[in-house]
């Protein structure tokens, strides 16, 4: 189902797909196939390579003269994931900015039900929105961690986790105007930023996203990482920096979720602690009576989590 012309407000595209890879040629062409199934063509395919040295530019050229969609490819030197996905947002021609990882895919009818969803919105409802967002299911067809509380539900990326209790993985797209307000930090030296640094900032700036109880992406194991596993030096100020972020946006929620706000406090000592910053910073970086108090709990706790960290040794 084509629709020309439908994403407005001066994009060229109703969706940017957007792809953050590193060395991923062996996956990416499952991506492909899946695009070139989809019921909804209205969209382009953004490809931001991080860096690759496995033939990824070559492969994309080679499709880039038969596929039946647009496809743009841009290569930018191994800065993480966080900072492919600031490049795609600016270079973003789509209406709807929808991240798709280099070794996923999703339903043929994923970007039709998602803009289905988004037109299903009342018109005078929908500046208070910024997103759709769907469930994933495995490659053998099951869905990943339970159900909604309803078929749709209206909340925010802070609501679903703190009173809702739902932190299973989801995928949906953004309005592409919206996170160019809210991009990732990027700071020298962190090759890793949490997802929730920009998802809570907008819901904290009022957004609201539509949830809906219906699997459209497939997940598969052996999911794209870029920065790898375990603890990482070039992680430690992305962490530091999301606890703080969730200590100053989500202390209304305190008593809604104790465990998960005093988490945030014990890590954002811990992350804070192993970047060198010190009690003073700490303090400083906390904007409120209640998250500075909690911290000032649970920064021994912190302390010693960071001193056990460095014992065990941090990777580079």
């Amino acid at each position: 189902m084509a629709m020309a012309g439908s994403a407005g407000n001066g994009f060229a595209h109703a969706f940017t797909v957007f792809t953050a890879t590193f060395n991923r040629a062996y996956s990416l062409p499952r991506v492909r196939e899946s695009l070139a199934a989809q019921t909804f063509t209205d969209f382009e395919w953004l490809i931001v390579d991080d860096g690759s040295t496995d033939g990824t530019a070559e492969l994309v050229e080679g499709w880039r003269a038969s596929a039946p969609f647009p496809i743009r490819y841009e290569r930018q030197t191994n800065q993480g994931k966080h900072a492919a996905f600031n490049r795609g947002v600016a270079l973003a021609r789509g209406r709807f900015f929808l991240p798709l990882d280099s070794d996923d895919a999703c339903l043929p009818q994923a970007l039709e039900r998602l803009r289905h969803h988004w037109l299903g919105i009342p018109e005078g409802q929908r500046a208070r929105f910024a997103a759709v967002t769907a469930l994933c299911q495995d490659g053998r067809g099951h869905r990943l961690g339970p159900p909604l509380p309803a078929p749709v539900l209206d909340s925010d990326a802070i609501e679903i986790k703190r009173r809702y209790k739902h932190v299973s993985e989801k995928w949906g797209f953004t309005l592409t105007e919206v996170l160019r307000r809210f991009p990732y930090p990027e700071i020298h030296g962190a090759n890793f930023m949490p997802e929730d640094l920009v998802w809570g900032a907008i819901a904290a700036a009022g957004y609201r996203t539509r949830f809906v109880d219906e699997c459209l992406r497939i997940y598969h194991q052996g999911h794209d990482q870029l920065t790898g596993g375990g603890l990482k030096r070039g992680q430690l100020a992305g962490l530091a920096l999301w606890h703080r972020q969730t200590l100053n946006q989500e202390m209304d929620w305190l008593l809604t979720d104790p465990l998960g706000l005093l988490r945030s406090a014990v890590n954002f000592a811990r992350f804070s602690f192993l970047t060198g910053a010190g009690l003073g910073e700490q303090w400083r970086g906390l904007a409120d009576w209640r998250s500075r108090a909690l911290w000032l709990a649970m920064a021994p706790a912190g302390a010693l989590l960071a001193a056990r960290d460095r014992q065990q040794g941090l990777k580079n």
